[in-house]
């Protein structure tokens, strides 16, 4: 993997060190950066910059689009799909067929990661870049091991990040101790439109009545924003309550016959009066 591999995601912007960090990264990288936007908005995040750019999520140059290894349904600029091609998941099991889908992100969502050393890391993951290899550095967000045994009791949940398997894999193994997950998607299976990489819950093979998406990035979810949950960014605050403040609001989902009804009325309502 070259220094051509950058892509966009969220930075802490408590990061002292941000600048600093970039001056670490082999030249090419850095000047690789200087073709990539700079105007963001809210359906964009802030680029973080150096060796994590070249597996976290989301956002990525289109040249660098990465190429599906096996068969899946061509997407056209809508998201939809064409009948009869392959899903990204597996036929439903005899255990989930009467669950809902659940789709989680995982950076920024479940954890937050750096290459700076934590000192109160609860992963320290080693990654190879270009034959050498890393040490990334894991926080878990507060409450996550409760929010993902309770929704591994009520949904098929699976893990679908935009970041690299060889980075998101091993973080995954190491926070689902419960086996919640039972598929693992990663950037090769987002569809990448209009320069972001994008989670098209149409290509999952699951109706979508029965999907949510839990993500901190609209981008993510562009084509179906009408099935996210959204979560704020997550990058250390010990204080955070989010995942377990969702946690019954999940519940009483599970057992409704569809998402829309009141996935609809929680998105109205969180829609700021003009």
């Amino acid at each position: 993997m070259d220094g051509t591999s950058i892509i966009t995601q969220v930075s802490n912007p408590r990061d002292d060190d941000h600048q600093q960090h970039n001056n670490t990264v082999p030249t090419s990288e850095k000047d690789s950066t200087t073709t990539t936007t700079t105007n963001t908005s809210t359906q964009k995040k802030p680029r973080r910059s150096g060796l994590l750019n070249k597996f976290f999520c989301c956002f990525g140059p289109k040249d660098n689009a990465p190429k599906p290894s096996y068969p899946v349904p061509a997407v056209e600029q809508n998201g939809n799909t064409k009948p009869g091609e392959k899903y990204l998941l597996p036929p439903i099991n005899s255990k989930d067929r009467l669950r809902k889908c659940m789709v989680i992100d995982l950076d920024e969502t479940l954890v937050h990661s750096s290459f700076k050393p934590i000192d109160n890391a609860d992963f320290i993951v080693p990654v190879e870049i270009d034959g050498t290899t890393h040490q990334v550095y894991v926080l878990k967000r507060p409450y996550v091991d409760e929010f993902l045994q309770r929704m591994g009791d009520l949904y098929e949940c699976v893990l679908f990040t935009a970041s690299l398997s060889k980075y998101a894999d091993p973080v995954a193994d190491l926070l689902d101790k419960w086996d919640v997950f039972r598929t693992r998607l990663f950037r090769e299976s987002c569809v990448f439109h209009r320069g972001n990489y994008v989670k098209d819950l149409s290509r999952l093979g699951r109706e979508l009545e029965q999907v949510i998406i839990v993500d901190n990035s609209p981008a993510s979810y562009i084509f179906h924003p009408q099935n996210a949950v959204p979560v704020t960014s997550w990058f250390d605050d010990d204080d955070d309550r989010e995942l377990y403040d969702l946690i019954p609001y999940f519940e009483n989902l599970a057992n409704l016959d569809n998402v829309y009804s009141m996935l609809r009325t929680t998105q109205m309502s969180s829609v700021p009066e003009t």
